[in-house]
């Protein structure tokens, strides 16, 4: 029985201890806190507000309740948003805009203060909505297109501008999307096709002036080649236009020659007929009655 009480000494001794190491460990992690790769940490103090220093990776202490992390992520991260907006002639324009953006390290401490940890959610649909609709206005719809390469860096110089004043560093900013409304799109496809017309208009008169330039040339060639003829015709008399009958009684000879159902008689004035058979009779041609 002597041994009752020491043994019960000795269990609570252990349980004592227990709970001490317990509570240590509970104190020491409660102590700890890690901050991963791609983050960093904003300490906030009951007493002294947000601390003003940045805290890196790695693990560190703070003082339990008194002390609480809050961990940023810095890493760049993507954003997409859509505005509506009105051109410079009163069109109305779809456009899509993604960024690339990251908070500025050094100003942790103020980013939190100002806006907490969702800061990007809130800054950068307002400011990319205002910045659009600025630099849209500037331009006319078609113009949007023309000169895309100018009004995007417009967009990314004017969005940069506007985020470093909330601490915000934009990596690019790019419009990935640009359409028009119904109206303006049929207006577009309507003068594509008045401009077609036009262009094939005035192919048809060019083609048009050409033909009559060509007649012209033709008919003044031709007057020029009877004018020649008839001066010829004067001077060495009609000895061409003789040479021109026979040599086409020649071709004409030779064509009918060829015909299997064409024959060759005698006649009694000249010595020479042509004989033309056919399916629906016998067709008798005198040589001299061709001309």
């Amino acid at each position: 029985m002597a041994g009752g009480p020491a043994a019960v000494k000795f269990l609570t001794n252990i349980a004592k201890a227990a709970a001490g190491l317990g509570a240590a460990g509970s104190l020491l992690s409660a102590s700890l806190y890690t901050v991963d790769g791609g983050e960093r940490a904003v300490v906030f103090d009951r007493f002294r507000g947000v601390l003003p220093d940045t805290v890196v990776e790695g693990t560190h202490f703070i003082v339990p309740w008194l002390q609480k992390p809050y961990i940023f992520d810095i890493r760049t991260r993507p954003h997409n948003f859509s505005s509506n907006s009105g051109t410079k002639d009163l069109q109305m324009v779809n456009l899509t805009l993604r960024l690339l953006s990251r908070p500025d390290v050094v100003n942790l401490p103020t980013i939190f203060t100002s806006l907490g940890l969702e800061y990007d959610d809130k800054v950068l649909p307002s400011i990319g909505n205002e910045v659009l609709k600025a630099v849209v206005a500037q331009f006319n719809a078609d113009e949007l297109l023309t000169d895309r390469p100018h009004v995007s860096g417009l967009v990314r110089d004017s969005l940069i501008k506007r985020a470093r004043e909330f601490n915000i560093i934009l990596d690019d900013v790019a419009i990935t999307h640009l359409s028009y409304g119904i109206e303006f799109s049929l207006a577009v496809e309507k003068k594509q096709v008045a401009q077609q017309e036009a262009e094939r208009s005035k192919f048809l008169v060019a083609k048009a002036e050409q033909e009559r330039r060509a007649a012209i040339v033709r008919a003044e060639g031709e007057s020029e080649s009877a004018r020649l003829i008839s001066e010829a015709t004067a001077i060495a008399g009609t000895g061409l236009i003789e040479l021109r009958r026979i040599e086409a009684a020649k071709e004409i000879a030779a064509e009918l020659a060829r015909s299997p159902n064409v024959a060759y008689i005698p006649s009694s004035d000249n010595g020479k007929m042509l004989l033309g058979l056919n399916a629906a009779g016998v067709v008798f041609m005198s040589w001299d009655k061709m001309w």
